[in-house]
């Protein structure tokens, strides 16, 4: 079924690149009319859909992925209907393909404008996430951006069908179907062949594990946002609520631990943590959630909490372990978490500038002077207070959807929705005016 070649990856190449002239000057209310077919054959094609994407998760089961690979590849009707959800959001989002971004009429009467204009063709490369197929196509259609996904092996049948739904909802709309390719072979040369094609691709954007976005970042011929990585610190701070730090605490490692933007690392200031610790310890683990406690956190919660630590956290689900070196700065992606007890704030920065990725930051605190030296002082795409880190996502930011968080600082940082897909362009109108 999958047999792409390198011959086939550069016609599909070209195809996303004419296609992608078309849909650049397409009128909104035509990509509109795409994005609300993506929806309604979301709700109206799940059978087929999710006939699909069990043959992933069978397969995923079958070679051992761990439970939040898994996650990551399922779906369900629920999340399907959320998906549809979304896409009908961003279609009712602003267009910000010709949108003024500035105007300015000089002493010498040019007008001077910049009007947004699109990035050209994005490129993907992701793994185990069948939502992203959706997520990233109708941002790059809404955004005038055609598009080339290369989804991970595990999701290869799920890809493909929703790749398929797209084609045909953009040809029902009259739109260039070739706007959107799907590549059906998940081998690694065509990879390679991706990232060299810079007359064709114009931003390349991987989501994954640390080993792809760094092979990414190192092979790519082309601009890349290689970051994203989400190493998330939640502190608490001497002045926090004990009841809303143990609600925020739970939610940001519990609701979905399997996606970058949940919590990672705990850091509990000295003065709350004996009222604190246990608190908070006491949901999580009834969760199964997994603590490597630091030794000030096991002395609070008590040397019976403290058990020989074996295994890579799978086979001792709820329980409270020693900490060791390699448990700051990673980034879980399941029911695991880090905790430390600090006597400063200055010491909850320090930690979080030496082991973070500049992904997620949050501190839960009633102190306002607090709050705002955090605020100021944490380098990260998203910095939060008395609020959960999960909230670093396009849609809860009111983008509609995302392809991905960026941790970099060029060109676009945090959730990329629609305006972080586009560029723009000076509009210079005179009246036969020459440069004196």
């Amino acid at each position: 079924m999958f047999t792409a070649t390198i011959e086939d990856l550069m016609d599909q190449a070209r195809a996303a690149r004419a296609a992608s002239r078309t849909l650049a000057h397409l009128p909104t209310e035509d990509k509109n009319h795409v994005l609300f077919n993506i929806a309604d054959a979301l709700e109206g094609k799940q059978e087929i859909i999710l006939e699909a994407n069990a043959l992933d998760c069978e397969a995923g089961e079958s070679a051992g992925l761990n439970d939040a690979l898994l996650d990551r590849l399922l779906l369900t009707k629920e999340r399907l209907n959320s998906l549809a959800s979304d896409v009908r959001r961003v279609a009712e989002l602003p267009d910000p393909v010709g949108e003024c971004l500035e105007s300015r009429i000089m002493p010498n009467g040019l007008v001077i404008e910049r009007r947004g204009i699109p990035l050209g063709v994005i490129g993907t490369i992701y793994e185990s996430r069948p939502n992203v197929t959706i997520d990233i196509s109708v941002l790059c259609l809404k955004s005038g951006n055609a598009c080339i996904l290369r989804g991970g092996k595990e999701s290869i049948h799920s890809n493909a069908a929703l790749a398929s739904l797209i084609r045909d909802a953009i040809g029902r709309a009259g739109g260039p179907t070739d706007a959107v390719q799907f590549i059906d072979n998940p081998d690694r040369s065509l990879v390679e062949a991706i990232l060299g094609m810079k007359q064709y691709i114009d931003l390349l954007i991987p989501r994954g594990g640390d080993d792809l976005v760094r092979y990414v970042a190192e092979n790519a011929t082309m601009a890349a946002v290689t970051g994203g990585i989400g190493v998330c610190h939640t502190y608490i701070d001497s002045g926090a609520h004990i009841e809303k730090a143990a609600n925020i605490v739970y939610n940001a490692k519990v609701q979905r631990p399997s996606v970058c933007n949940a919590l990672d690392t705990i850091i509990v200031h000295s003065e709350i943590a004996p009222q604190c610790l246990p608190r908070i310890t006491q949901d999580l683990t009834e969760a199964g959630v997994e603590l490597h406690c630091d030794r000030r956190a096991l002395s609070i919660l008590g040397p019976s909490a403290a058990t020989p630590r074996v295994g890579n956290g799978d086979s001792r689900v709820g329980s409270i372990l020693p900490a060791n070196e390699e448990d700051w700065g990673t980034e879980f992606l399941s029911l695991l978490a880090s905790v430390k007890v600090v006597d400063s704030l200055d010491d909850a920065l320090e930690h979080i500038e030496t082991y973070g990725s500049g992904h997620s930051e949050a501190i839960i605190t009633e102190d306002q002077a607090a709050a705002q030296r955090f605020l100021d002082e944490v380098d990260a795409s998203a910095v939060f207070v008395n609020a959960s880190t999960r909230f670093n996502d396009g849609g809860q930011f009111g983008l509609g959807a995302e392809v991905g968080i960026s941790t970099q600082k060029l060109h676009a940082r945090g959730p990329m929705g629609l305006r972080e897909l586009t560029s723009y362009k000076w509009v210079v109108i005179g009246d036969g005016h020459v440069r004196e």
